[in-house]
């Protein structure tokens, strides 16, 4: 056992000495103005650049590999570890709530005499800034109506009535974006905050461990915590980049229809605005990053009252109401729940039939389509677990720049800010744009309507064009007035030997009138190639759209373009919005990297902070090139595996953060190890 010994400070009065590896140089002489100068960890920068860029080189150059070794991951993560995931937030939550209510809840996050050092205008607009900016606009309108439309454990049930599946996709979405989701940043920032402020700690991850571990934090153990907290930012910004950038270039193809959606162009996009980042990164938090963060509130707040007042108000005041009352009723149940029963095996209940000879009995007779009579096995990984893992990888990010700015606040105070007011923010969010979508879907899948998702696509249009028959037989097919005969059409369009559906009929046959009056059947064709994107999903005013047709990245812009001649202008503010967005999250993420990289320096070099600026642009483009069609998909999945080991961490900070208030508040004598832990 190793020998004790007994010191007489108490942890309040202790002085802790960094001694971490450093290495500090100028590029000329020392005092001059635009001298280069360079203060990093060696160990923690030099690892860290050495990994992401593996990461980027496999991604790059053995695409396939990478891609396939991606599905594979997150597969195995969610088939394996879910239990993890799931439960460790519910004891993160737990730890928080017992602080909040115990005694130490008043203590200053810095002296006592200490006043914080922004207002709560501009604290809470960049906590929310940092946090879920892009996240809300990509997921604000397409995450209830994936729910309500998609494929999960209440649409599983057909004789669940549509509105409580529409509430159910209301209370899903915020289950993902509500307390679970912050919770995780409490912990970090909070720990972060007080050992900075109270404990003259510097500002790294492996400063959260002290409690634990004493001054081994400055070896080798404290170098891996700081290159982990490095590569889960890194991942966990990148992340979010990935989703702004393709939902960008959706808007930007919503704009101008010359502009196309595909890998090249948003690559172009990641380092345009990288770029702006960049410049925005080196005036620092005070300027760059409050300013942007506060302008982005007030884009928001502007598109919020906007649908807010253009839509029903007292139907989405009315939803806001009810989804408060279901998501305090269901939150305990969401919480824990794992989809044990749908990733263990697919249940055929629904179409077997139970006993032999005349005692057999049919059973429930409900199932999708591939025989399974519940949701799919795979929900979890493409949501809950998703959610989870992103917020893990972004909680060193957003937990240090929350501890930033929050000096001088009581816990109490800083549990607040960050739980109830982003939460809140959060729950309005999704009740304006989320419940408006929903009402959108529910108007256009009337009968009145008959809005339906046609696939058809630029080169089966074509095909279908340069037929030697359909050349021989314009005038003919043309004239037909039978539309039900039009089923060789839908074939060539669709590429398949499915005939014409009757909701496809029905526009074929609107659209045929026009044409056949005053054009011809390529003018006809080329108004379908031209329009695919919307022919069927809107009516003719295009004041309605059948969202649950479109991509996950287009249907924001298709809800803003329903609302007449403000439509576009709204699609012009919220393309805005997202560029600021992305602009505020990868100007605090490179910030918050290069203070990882160096120990903690609240100011580190610029040209530092260039450089991970640049490697969070590089990783971005390595996800999207690795992810091709299906980008939103590798970036959930590096999301996934990023936070995995970070969620064991986590669980050992939450006693580290439990583990020193007492010795803030009383007169005590921790024993200290030889090593220098306290015990």
């Amino acid at each position: 056992m190793a020998e004790k010994r007994t010191t007489k400070r108490t942890w309040e009065n202790a002085v802790i000495k960094d001694k971490s590896i450093r290495v500090k140089f100028w590029l000329g002489p020392k005092n001059g103005k635009f001298t280069p100068r360079f203060d990093f960890n060696p160990v923690v920068s030099s690892i860290s650049f050495v990994l992401i860029l593996a990461f980027v080189l496999w991604c790059v150059l053995a695409t396939d590999h990478a891609t396939d070794s991606f599905g594979s991951a997150k597969s195995w993560i969610t088939d394996c570890f879910t239990w993890l995931y799931v439960g460790s937030q519910d004891f993160w939550a737990l730890v928080i709530i017992i602080i909040y209510f115990s005694k130490y809840g008043n203590m200053k996050l810095g002296k006592d005499d200490e006043e914080p050092e922004y207002n709560d205008a501009s604290w809470f607009a960049m906590l929310f800034a940092c946090g879920v900016g892009v996240g809300l606009f990509f997921y604000g309108v397409a995450e209830p109506i994936w729910h309500y439309t998609g494929a999960n454990r209440y649409s599983a049930d057909k004789y669940m009535a549509d509105n409580e599946l529409a509430q159910k996709a209301m209370n899903l979405t915020f289950f993902h974006w509500g307390i679970h989701a912050w919770i995780v940043y409490v912990v970090v920032g909070l720990l972060l905050a007080f050992t900075t402020y109270r404990k003259g700690m510097k500002m790294t991850m492996k400063s959260c461990f002290y409690p634990l571990l004493g001054d081994r934090i400055f070896g080798w153990i404290g170098d891996f915590i700081d290159i982990l907290s490095v590569i889960t930012t890194l991942f966990g910004v990148c992340t979010s980049l990935g989703l702004g950038v393709m939902q960008i270039n959706a808007g930007l193809h919503y704009v101008n229809e010359s502009i196309e959606e595909n890998t090249t162009n948003q690559v172009i996009i990641i380092w345009c605005i990288t770029f702006i980042a960049t410049c925005s990164t080196v005036s620092g938090v005070g300027m760059g990053i409050r300013r942007l963060s506060e302008l982005c509130f007030s884009i928001g707040m502007f598109l919020m009252m906007a649908v807010l007042f253009l839509e029903d108000s007292w139907y989405i005041l009315n939803l806001f109401t009810q989804s408060i009352g279901y998501y305090i009723q269901w939150i305990i149940q969401l919480g824990f729940h794992c989809d044990a029963f749908e990733m263990a095996s697919p249940s055929y209940g629904g179409k077997t039939e139970i006993g032999l000879g005349s005692a057999a009995m049919s059973s429930r007779d409900r199932a999708f389509d591939d025989g399974t009579s519940d949701g799919p096995s795979d929900w979890m990984d493409g949501w809950t677990i998703f959610y989870w893992g992103w917020w893990i990888s972004w909680s060193p990010f957003v937990g240090m720049f929350i501890a930033q700015i929050s000096r001088g606040r009581t816990i109490r105070q800083f549990i607040n800010g960050t739980m109830t007011a982003p939460v809140l923010y959060s729950m309005i969010w999704f009740s304006i744009f989320g419940g408006a979508a929903l009402l959108e879907e529910r108007q256009a899948s009337a009968p009145d309507q008959n809005l339906c998702c046609v696939d058809w696509n630029t080169a089966n249009v074509d095909r279908f064009m340069n037929d030697s028959y359909i050349i021989d037989n314009k005038a003919a097919i043309l004239a037909e007035t039978d539309y039900t005969k039009w089923g060789v059409m839908c074939a060539y369009a669709k590429g398949t030997d499915d005939s014409c559906t009757d909701c496809e009929l029905h526009w074929m046959s609107m659209f045929s009138t026009n044409f056949s009056s005053s054009g011809s059947l390529e003018d006809f064709m080329t108004y379908i190639k031209d329009k695919r994107y919307r022919y069927g999903m809107y009516n003719e005013d295009e004041s309605h759209v059948r969202l649950s047709c479109l991509g996950t990245t287009s249907m924001w812009f298709a809800m803003m373009n329903t609302y007449g001649d403000l439509g576009y202008f709204l699609c012009v503010v919220s393309m805005a919005a997202i560029i600021l967005y992305f602009v505020t999250s990868s100007d605090s993420g490179s910030l918050i990297i290069d203070i990882l990289a160096a120990n903690g320096n609240s100011n580190p070099p610029r040209l530092q902070r260039v450089f991970w600026a640049l490697c969070e642009g590089a990783t971005a483009t390595a996800l999207l090139v690795a992810g091709g069609t299906d980008a939103l998909g590798a970036l959930q999945t590096v999301s996934i595996i990023t936070g995995l080991p970070y969620t064991i961490i986590l669980c050992f900070l939450c006693i580290s953060l439990w583990r020193p208030l007492p010795w803030s508040v009383e007169t005590l004598t921790p024993t200290v190890t030889t090593s220098g832990s306290l015990s």
